[in-house]
């Protein structure tokens, strides 16, 4: 029998008592059922995303001041890419209004405003991914740690975080960077440390509904050792939430960075951030109103933007969302 036709004593032998048949099929080609290709949690999630007009906005407005920091930055090392360093005094032109030269205008000691702002968004968004990249280190495995031990460990490990989030945030902050001194690596490790808490209960909840699937009996079975199960089976299975917290932890860590600044405990000078920018254009506001408004204003597009992005980030990873 050809393996595209059907013999007619063959269709009756396996064709149950009564049951009837189509003659007309008899003898005829059978046919080929199309392959539906199967589409993935993440290729689900980036069509989503692509369908989310403000996500898309917000990823496409961060990716562009991203680009202008990283122009920003690199005016660090090498002064020529810019028209203007970002400590460069003239006092012949200070508090300029936005002209050609100047179209940001200047501040008190002359530099440029506009180069200030570029070189300031490198330091900002820094600030934000590096504390950011703290608390992703320390939350992940935290929560992983304490959510596939379990029992007593679990619990006095989440009674500390209890106790952590009890403490005030933002002043547990300021003691950290008046008592170690304003640096670099103080003001990353202050922010990232305490920036870890919500992305440990995360990640704890998320291996509690994963330490008993298949897959992690499975390791067990042929001897892996606790480490390698949680990093190398159970953590990479928390990433879909874990990417959504952490694209909303880097504005928030901004935000925090500039609240510092405003009061005078963030990046040490003779660097500026965004938030120093507007700590020194809340004084002469009134009369210069230019060296507060394009700082803020930067600010404020930058932490929509990345907002946007994680709101539409968490909706299309959202497992629900499948159904749609």
């Amino acid at each position: 029998m050809s393996k595209d036709t059907i013999d007619e004593g063959a269709v009756h032998h396996v064709t149950p008592e009564g049951a009837g048949i189509d003659e007309a099929l008899l003898g005829r080609p059978i046919p080929v059922t199309e392959l539906v290709e199967g589409s993935s949690l993440w290729k689900d999630a980036w069509r989503r995303l692509l369908r989310n007009k403000l996500a898309m906005f917000g990823g496409i407005v961060s990716l562009v001041i991203v680009l202008i920091s990283l122009w920003g930055a690199l005016s660090f090392w090498v002064p020529q890419v810019l028209p203007y360093t970002y400590d460069q005094t003239n006092l012949e032109v200070a508090n300029e209004s936005p002209s050609w030269a100047h179209p940001f205008g200047t501040d008190i000691l002359g530099r440029d405003l506009l180069v200030r702002l570029i070189a300031g968004g490198a330091i900002s968004l820094t600030v934000g991914v590096v504390a950011t990249a703290v608390s992703f280190v320390i939350g992940v495995s935290y929560g992983a740690i304490s959510g596939y031990l379990g029992g007593k460990v679990d619990q006095a490990m989440m009674r500390t975080v209890d106790i952590i989030y009890s403490l005030p945030y933002i002043f547990l902050v300021i003691v950290l960077v008046s008592i170690a001194g304003r640096s670099f690596v103080i003001l990353f490790a202050a922010l990232g440390a305490v920036s870890w808490l919500t992305m440990a209960r995360i990640v704890r909840g998320q291996v509690l509904s994963l330490k008993n699937q298949e897959f992690v009996e499975a390791a067990r079975c042929v001897g892996a050792s606790t480490p390698s199960i949680i990093f190398r089976h159970i953590v990479p299975n928390t990433l879909g939430p874990v990417i959504v917290y952490t694209t909303l932890t880097v504005p928030s860590v901004m935000l925090q960075e500039a609240f510092l600044s405003f009061l005078g405990l963030g990046v040490p000078p003779p660097y500026s951030s965004w938030g120093t920018l507007v700590n020194e254009g809340v004084g002469p506001m009134s009369i210069y109103p230019w060296q507060l408004v394009f700082p803020a204003l930067m600010l404020a597009i930058t932490l929509l933007s990345l907002n946007f992005l994680g709101d539409g980030l968490r909706d299309a990873l959202d497992p629900q969302m499948r159904r749609e």
